[in-house]
């Protein structure tokens, strides 16, 4: 709500990053709920604002290490000077960025599963069962196979998207096969590689565990792997 040339800003957001140490936020507020996307402005809310607060650090699943939040907003008096933009421009601004958003989650994914791919092949030539090494048995030998083929894949088109994103012509449709994509094969390489280490996998000591908890968000965040296939398939006219 504008209140002379300030606004005061009321609500809450959560599954912040460094939302629990952070000292400034900007905030996507409505400005103008009339007018839908178009009523969304930018502001910066700084720590010590009266009624903004950083809530506790959120217990996840995976990527312990990182500090996820909530925010609170009651009645915090934010400056007009405190504006980033122009009034009404915030969702448009956001959308600009998003493809790139998306590309980083995309080369994160690739090469997170890439490394625990890498490591799992070294694991399955070391571990001997029935006195032979594990990936000389058939059934894990053809299932790295297809896992190495499928990274590689999935490194090829990433790559080819951040070539088209360094000459500024990277669609949004794109990105959004990229960031789809290569968060499900992180995720079904990730599970093979568990299984592969079998019940050392699932033990937090061994990094292929902590490895695998720590992808699975991957599919929800940058926007869910669910919208990434709504875009795609609006681009198809469906």
């Amino acid at each position: 709500m504008r209140d002379g040339d300030d606004w005061i800003l009321n609500g809450a957001k959560t599954f912040i990053t460094n939302g629990y140490n952070c000292d400034l936020v900007v905030v996507a507020a409505r400005t103008d709920p009339s007018k839908g996307a178009k009523g969304i402005s930018l502001l910066v809310v700084e720590r010590g604002m009266e009624g903004f607060e950083n809530g506790r650090k959120l217990d996840k699943v995976g990527q312990p290490e990182a500090d996820t939040a909530e925010l609170f907003f009651e009645n915090v008096r934010v400056p007009q000077a405190n504006m980033l933009g122009e009034e009404g421009m915030g969702f448009i601004s956001m959308m600009k960025l998003l493809p790139q958003e998306r590309l980083g989650s995309a080369v994160n994914n690739v090469h997170h599963a890439k490394q625990i791919l890498l490591e799992t092949i070294e694991y399955a030539k070391e571990r001997k069962a029935f006195g032979k090494a594990i990936g000389t048995m058939q059934y894990n030998k053809f299932l790295l196979a297809e896992l190495v083929t499928k990274i590689e894949v999935a490194e090829a088109y990433v790559d080819q998207a951040v070539e088209a994103h360094a000459d500024g012509e990277l669609t949004a449709v794109d990105a959004a096969k990229a960031k789809w994509w290569s968060a499900q094969s992180q995720s079904e390489v990730l599970d093979a590689c568990v299984q592969i280490h079998g019940g050392y996998g699932f033990m937090n000591e061994y990094r292929v565990a902590r490895a695998w908890k720590d992808a699975r968000v991957t599919k929800i965040w940058a926007g869910t792997n669910e919208i990434m296939k709504e875009l795609i398939g609006r681009d198809l006219g469906l």
